[in-house]
This record gives C-alpha cells, sequence and structure tokens, in this order.
C-alpha cells in the first residue's frame, strides 16, 4: 500500500543549523577542554528562515518547494502547492495514487473541493494519521536525514540557506527513502497495538 502513497509535510530551517541544547552533549573533564570541544553555540536573535514543503514516496522526493516570505495559508496552498503536488504525484506515481497531507489548518481549510476534483484519491480529514510524527516518514526519517546532508558551515544567508536545502534533498539516499516508505506500515501497526502511544 505505501507504494501507492504521497506523503508532504513542511517545515522550516534558518540559518544556525540544528542544535538542540536538550540533547547536544559534549563530555569534557573540565570547562577550558568542553570549549575546545566546541561547547559555546552561537544562536542569532533573528536568524533568516525559510518554510521548506515536500512530498516523499516510495518512487523518491520531488523537489523543495522553498517560501522564503510568509507562511502557507490555505489560499496559498490551493494555488501554489496542491497544483505541485497532483503533477508530481502523476508523475512519480502514475494516476492512481492516494494524497496524504498532515492536519494543519492551511491543509483543511477550502481546499476538500479543489482535491476532490483533481486528485485520484485522499485521505479525508477524519482518516488522516494522528497528528503524530511517528507516521509520517518526512517527520520521523527525510527530514532529520536532510538536515545531516546539509553543509551547515556553508549558510551564511538565505541564499545559501536555500542552496543547501536543494542540494541536500538532491542527496537523499534512495534506499533510505525506501527505507522510511516501508516502514510506514509496521509503524501504524505499532501505534495500534499501543493505542496511540509513541512509537518508539
Amino acid at each position: 500500500m505505501t507504494e501507492k502513497i504521497l506523503f508532504s509535510d513542511e517545515k522550516y530551517f534558518d540559518i544556525d543549523g540544528i542544535y538542540n541544547k536538550q540533547n547536544d552533549r559534549i563530555y569534557a573533564l573540565t570547562r577550558e577542554e568542553a570549549d575546545r570541544k566546541g561547547s559555546m553555540h552561537c544562536k542569532t536573535q533573528h536568524p533568516v528562515h525559510v518554510m521548506v514543503w515536500l512530498e516523499s514516496c516510495y518512487q523518491g522526493v520531488r523537489r523543495p518547494v522553498i517560501i522564503e516570505k510568509g507562511t502557507i495559508n490555505a489560499a496559498r496552498y490551493i494555488e501554489e502547492i496542491l497544483p505541485l503536488a497532483l503533477k508530481d504525484g502523476k508523475r512519480l506515481l502514475g494516476n492512481d495514487f492516494i494524497s496524504q497531507q498532515d492536519g494543519a489548518s492551511p491543509h483543511k481549510n477550502g481546499k476538500r473541493s479543489w482535491c476532490k476534483q483533481h486528485f485520484p484519491d485522499l485521505w479525508s480529514y477524519g482518516h488522516w494519521p494522528p497528528n503524530s510524527s511517528d507516521l509520517n516518514p518526512l517527520d520521523y526519517c527525510i527530514w532529520s536525514e536532510r538536515s545531516e546532508q546539509t553543509n551547515w558551515s556553508r549558510i551564511t544567508n538565505k541564499q545559501t540557506l536555500i542552496h543547501q536545502i536543494k542540494q541536500a534533498v538532491k542527496e537523499l539516499r534512495m534506499e533510505v527513502v525506501r527505507r522510511s516508505m516501508t516502514s510506514w506500515t509496521n509503524r501504524v501497526y505499532q501505534m495500534l497495538q499501543r493505542e496511540g502511544e509513541y512509537v518508539f
């Protein structure tokens, strides 16, 4: 079944890269040793950022849609995103595929009639997987893989951020994409077994 599903998601990225003060740890005996190993991490007060919208399916990952200004509202979603989703869905999967979208407001508001008219199949809002990162391959695999492929040291402004995002998406390994897709069914099963609890 996962061979026919086109997953989508959006995420913000900024020029500061990935740093999680809760999880990034340095082991050292002294403060000086920790500093030499990179314990200090500078964060920009108002970092330049972009929103990235991406689709993934068993056949691969589409080129990213970069939203440089603002966010994706319902009108923008219908005018800019859905036509690309339909075009790429047909290119990657033919005329028989299911479009999966998360529960973000732009995905619900005003798009139902457009999607019913154009998409071969669409999970209705009541049938979408729960709002869980455990059930979208972009959340549980593709975004982190894309971030690992990014050369964060080369990012100094919005243009280099966009370039590195596009480059990292191009370099996503097909075996990682396919593994993330094939694990989806098992994740759904685990979620059901755990009665909606997180999958580890």
